[in-house]
């Protein structure tokens, strides 16, 4: 077992739960079961807070590889993507389905829920794809928004028939052994470098390189010679 945690391998399957083409269907599957059962309220509430997650943290993937916009002393480029979906996703999941025995085991489901997602974000950064802060703020986010769905009481009547368990299950199990045609990062980047008119997108390294002094740089648009010494 623990070689297993220790393994990039691992690691890099427990991330692909976090891709957002295998995990935005999950939430669309719940919303379509929670307006079946009436749990209006629910979906408004999650629907709203999901999609502001989504918007605050493309926006800020875009102000970095777009202009540059990040906290170097935090290592900071933007929230992390799989870290937000999954802690907004998952506790939902969980708790929805932890119902399907006894209404007062729903927390126990929400809580396995945010204890895989916490292993997604512990994911991004174990494999190099985010810091510990953008790992770390993106949970916190997607956190935010899981709550605002669990923060309604459900109706009583809220069931999660057997199929759908099973079908739920099938679907983690197989994608992430599934080639996506779909990568939200690379959209990302796209409309990031439509907005800043750039050919090329800010990376890591750039957050984190000295700026060039004034007396070296370029003035009125003539270039600059530095005589040797």
């Amino acid at each position: 077992m623990v070689h297993m945690l220790s393994s990039y391998t691992f690691w890099i399957w427990i991330s692909r739960l976090g891709e957002s083409p295998i995990v935005l269907p999950i939430a669309m599957a719940l919303v379509l079961v929670f307006m079946a059962f009436d749990a209006h309220r629910v979906v408004r509430s999650w629907a709203l807070a999901l999609g502001l997650a989504i918007v605050v943290t493309s926006a800020s993937k875009i102000a970095f590889m777009g202009w540059g916009w990040g906290i170097a002393a935090l290592d900071f480029t933007g929230f992390s993507g799989h870290a937000m979906v999954s802690a907004a996703v998952y506790p939902v999941l969980g708790h929805a389905f932890a119902r399907r025995r006894q209404a007062s085991t729903a927390w126990w489901g929400a809580a396995m829920g945010l204890g895989l997602a916490a292993l997604i974000a512990v994911s991004r950064v174990t494999t190099h794809a985010h810091s510990v802060s953008e790992s770390v703020l993106g949970f916190g986010l997607g956190c935010l928004a899981s709550a605002c769905a669990m923060g309604f009481r459900a109706p009583a009547h809220l069931r999660i028939p057997r199929w759908a368990w099973l079908t739920a299950a099938a679907w983690l199990a197989a994608m992430p052994f599934v080639s996506l045609p779909f990568n939200t990062h690379q959209t990302v980047i796209k409309v990031a470098l439509a907005l800043s008119q750039r050919q090329h997108p800010y990376q890591r390294a750039d957050l984190h390189r000295p700026p060039v002094p004034a007396s070296v740089q370029p003035l009125h648009g003539q270039e600059v010679v530095l005589l040797g010494h």
